[in-house]
C-alpha cells in the first residue's frame, strides 16, 4: 500500500505505487486533459514520465503524488512538488508545485485544496524558501489557480521550452514567509 502524504477534507495525497501506472494513464491521458502538457502521450511516454515521478521522490522527497478522494478513492489527478528541470528554465532546481486533474474534477475545487496542502507541505515539512508554479499562457485555467493561491506572477523567470517552441512558459512565485496570509485568503 503507497504511504499516505497527506489528507484534506475530501482528499489524500499519497505516493504512487505499481497500480498507479496503468490507471492514471487511463482516466488521464485524454485530449483535454492533455491539450497544454502536449497532446495525448503514447504508453512508452507515459512510462518515462512515471518513471522520473518515483525518481522524484526517491530523490528529493517529494513528487506529484496522486491525488484521490476520500470514501470512494477514485483517482482524481496528481498534485505535488519537484525541483524544476526544463531545459531553458532560468530557475533549475527550485520547488515546484503542479497538478494535473482528471476532466471530471474540474470546477469543484480539487486543483485548491489539493495545492493549499501541497503548500502546506512545502513550506512546513519541507522547508522550502519559496515556490514556483509553471505553464503555458494560453492554459487560463490554470495560471488562475496560481493566482487564486495568491502566488505573483513573475515574467523574469519566462522562458521558451525547446519542446513546445510555439508558447512561452509562464512562472508564477510563492514565497514561505507570504503563505500564511496568502493561505488565509484562499481558504476564504
Amino acid at each position: 500500500m503507497a504511504s499516505t502524504i497527506v489528507e484534506t477534507g475530501r482528499l489524500r495525497l499519497r505516493e504512487w505505487d505499481n497500480a498507479d501506472e496503468a490507471s492514471f494513464y487511463a482516466v488521464m491521458n485524454t485530449p483535454a486533459v492533455m491539450r497544454h502538457l502536449g497532446g495525448v502521450q503514447t504508453p512508452d511516454q507515459w512510462h518515462a514520465a512515471y518513471e522520473r515521478l518515483r525518481g522524484y521522490q526517491r530523490d528529493f522527497g517529494f513528487t506529484f503524488w496522486i491525488v484521490e478522494r476520500l470514501g470512494d478513492g477514485e483517482l482524481q489527478g496528481f498534485c505535488g512538488l519537484k525541483r524544476v528541470n526544463y531545459d531553458g528554465a532560468p530557475n533549475p532546481g527550485e520547488c515546484e508545485i503542479g497538478w494535473r486533474l482528471r476532466e471530471s474534477a474540474w470546477g469543484q475545487g480539487i486543483a485548491k485544496e489539493a495545492a493549499i496542502a501541497t503548500l502546506d507541505l512545502a513550506f512546513g515539512r519541507f522547508a522550502e524558501p519559496s515556490a514556483v508554479a509553471l505553464t503555458f499562457d494560453a492554459n487560463g485555467s490554470s495560471w488562475g489557480l496560481m493566482e487564486r493561491l495568491g502566488m505573483t506572477y513573475d515574467p523574469a523567470l519566462d522562458f521558451v521550452d525547446p519542446r513546445f517552441p510555439d508558447d512561452i512558459v509562464k512562472q508564477w512565485r510563492m514565497t514561505a514567509a507570504d503563505w500564511p496570509a496568502a493561505r488565509a485568503v484562499a481558504l476564504a
